[in-house]
This record gives C-alpha cells, structure tokens and sequence, in this order.
C-alpha cells in the first residue's frame, strides 16, 4: 500500500501492538507525531469544553495553552505547527538516507521534487483550490510550509554533512533577524486626508485599504501587518491572505521554518549515529533542548518570540522544547521500551496528513454533533451539568478521529506521497 504521511519513508510495523516494531523503525517518532496530531483532530476542543463547564485555575490554565497567542508569547499550541516540521526534518534522515544508498543522487531527487509536488498540491485543496475560484485560494498555508521545508531540507541533507548544515541553520536565523531588523520598508497604513496615520496599529484587514505610496520608512518594527515579513506579503502574496492583508505562512518566514526542519533534521542524524549509546542520544537531545529554550527567550529581548512571523527566537524556543519531547519519547519508548501507552498516538502517526486531510474535509466537530447534538446534549446538560453536552460532543469528535486512524492502522492502509 502506498501511505500518504509527513513522515516520508519509514514504513509502520506489520503488527498491531507497538513492541513489535522492526528495528529499523523509530517508535518514538510516529508516536511522537501522533501526540503532536492529536491535539489538533479534537482534544483541544475537549479540554476547551471542560473550561466553559467548569471555569477553574486549572482548565483556565490548560484551554489557555490550547489556543494561540495572539502575537508575542509562547503557549503549547504554539508548538504544535513547528514540532511537525522538526519530525519531517528527523524523518527525512532515515528516508533519503535509504534512498541515496538504494536509487542514487539523481532519482532520489526527483523522489524529493515530486513529493514536495503532490504534499503542495494536497495544499491547494486543503485550503479549497477544487471548490473555490481565485483569488480565493490560500497559496501559502500550512502544508506548504511544511512542503517547502521538506524540499529544502531534503536538497541540503542530500549535499552537507552535519557540520555544513549546522552551519547553515544559524545562517538562515542569523539571516532572517537582520533582514527583519535592519532593512526598512514603507510604512503601509492607511492614512486620512492631511497624510496622517489614520491609527497606530495596522487595523484594515482589506490589501486596497494600504498605503502603498507611502514614502515614510519603517525598520525593526515586529507588529501584526507591520514588519518587513508582512510587508512582502501585502505587496506581493497573491490569492488569499489567512489574516487579511498578511498571511502567518507568508514567503520570507519561510526561511526561518526551514531552519527549523534543519533542526529536526540535526536530530534524526544524532538518532542514526551508530558511535553513541541510545542513552547518549537523550542526554544530547534533553541537552539541546534545555539550552536552547532558554537562549530562544534571552534573544526574544530583542527579537520577539512571535509564532505569526516565525521569529528566529520562536526558532529556538520551539526547536528546544521539539527536542525535549523528542528525547523522553525516545527514552520511553526506544530506551526503556516501555511502548503499550503510546497505541493511540501510534495510529494516528501512521496516517498524520490522511488524517489532517480528513479533519478538513470531514469535519469531526460537525459529525459529532449529528450523533451527540439535539436531545442528546439536552440531556447531559440538565442531567449531568450545565456545558457537559459540549463536553460529550467534543469528546465524540476526537473519539471519531481515533476510530478511524484504528481502522486505517488494523488493515495496514498506509497512503505515501
């Protein structure tokens, strides 16, 4: 069967259960792209609903983390999109690493320029490009990104050794913060009669709305629709734009996504490197990891820790805690071996883009309703208590998403771009 995953090349085991893995294969890491995948087909939504039931410290704390920032900062689900684009870089180590070794340098890039093709054109779907008309098509989002990630990733990996591609990681964020920090670009605001600032903040969500012939300079300004990243986007981003006039996955915030698939991809080479011990590969990644975290902050003095322009410190503060999950899933799974925990997450990692693209399509959420909406959820919530309806419906939606990444898992359906 072919498999269709962000993962592309390590094939899951023949057997159910997770203690059978074939030794070539990395447990950890599809269990590790499952809990990343699972947060996104529903539990957000369930701890959300166990908030609006019972508002508390706590389930403030946790729905909190469920949710985006709305600009500067970091909260779990900021870690959600970056954590995917460190596993495609760890898991293009032992894909490409096989096909270099079986087909060559020349088919194993034309294996990579077609996967980037299919990944970007599943893209263009997700965001409508059957059903909708230009310019009503997103051209960036976030399985482009994570395309273009892969492709230059792969094209690096497939010419550098590690010390080059290190290298080139602190280019691409060294690069990305002066470009951000000291090349200047028009101030776009929209302005009143007399040629003044209509308000502070970028606040029209519509592209015709901008100032364009502005002839007032800006440089090093971080702001929503104010900062170099989104200038390029405005000026010259076509179709639609997730944010009106800029698009959070917009051309030049590519470049520091990248370096963070080099990131993952510096981690899958330390996991395929015979000379040191498994224990040895936790302590370098729990180190890794417990380094940059902190050093992600200190730069985010300066330059802020912003997920929506992919700053070079968000780089270091997602990349340090990718390897801190990275390193106690492998030591849990691959060290200890202690794996029957990690079934659910197992089934969805086997089939993370099938079911990113189900979750699109299908829509989980709306289908729970239709089995645990109406009378349904009038009853638990005069019965039970008042919101935990909600509660069941969410749970329903990610109980569905999990039923069928089990289907697809027992009868071994594995899509593969």
């Amino acid at each position: 069967m072919n498999r269709l995953s962000i993962e592309p090349g390590v094939a899951p085991p023949a057997a159910p259960a997770p203690v059978a893995a074939p030794t070539q294969r990395l447990v950890s890491l599809d269990a590790l792209r499952g809990f990343d995948m699972f947060w996104i087909l529903g539990a957000g939504e369930f701890v959300v609903a166990l908030r609006r039931m019972q508002p508390s410290p706590v389930t403030n704390f946790l729905a909190d983390q469920l949710e985006h920032k709305p600009w500067e900062g970091f909260g779990f689900y900021d870690l959600i999109f970056p954590l995917f684009v460190f596993i495609v870089g760890v898991s293009l180590v032992f894909s490409l690493t096989k096909s270099l070794e079986r087909d060559g340098m020349a088919r194993t890039h034309v294996k990579i320029f077609r996967r980037f093709v299919v990944l970007f054109a599943l893209a263009l779907i997700y965001s409508g490009g059957v059903a909708k008309e230009w310019p009503g098509i997103r051209l960036m989002g976030v399985l482009n990104r994570i395309a273009l990630c892969y492709l230059f990733a792969a094209i690096i990996f497939c010419h550098f050794r590690w010390k080059a591609i290190a290298g080139i990681t602190v280019l691409l964020l060294a690069g990305y913060w002066a470009l951000m920090t000291f090349v200047s670009f028009p101030d776009v605001r929209p302005v009143d009669a007399n040629r003044h600032s209509i308000s502070s903040n970028l606040t029209t969500t519509n592209v015709a709305d901008l100032n364009f012939s502005s002839t007032r300079q800006l440089r090093g300004v971080f702001e929503p629709g104010l900062n170099l990243a989104h200038y390029i986007d405005q000026k010259y981003l076509p179709g639609k734009k997730w944010d009106g006039t800029w698009d959070p996955e917009g051309y030049l915030s590519t470049i520091p996504a990248v370096a963070t698939c080099l990131l993952g991809l510096l981690a899958g080479l330390l996991l395929k490197n015979p000379s040191l011990s498994d224990r040895g590969k936790v302590q370098v990644l729990l180190i890794a990891g417990a380094i940059m975290v902190p050093l992600g902050f200190l730069w985010g003095l300066q330059f802020p820790v912003i997920k929506k322009i992919w700053t070079s410190s968000y780089v270091l503060v997602a990349g340090g805690y990718s390897a801190l999950l990275l390193g106690l899933f492998y030591l849990v799974l691959e060290v200890w071996r202690v794996q029957r925990w990690a079934w659910l997450f197992i089934w969805i990692g086997a089939n993370a883009i099938t079911l990113y693209m189900a979750h699109n399509m299908i829509d989980f959420y709306g289908l729970a309703w239709r089995f645990a909406g109406g009378d349904v959820r009038k009853f638990f919530n005069t019965h039970v208590a008042a919101g935990f309806g909600e509660v069941v419906i969410a749970l329903v939606s990610v109980t569905l998403a999990i039923l069928l990444a089990r289907f697809l898992y027992q009868r071994k359906i594995f899509l593969r771009v």
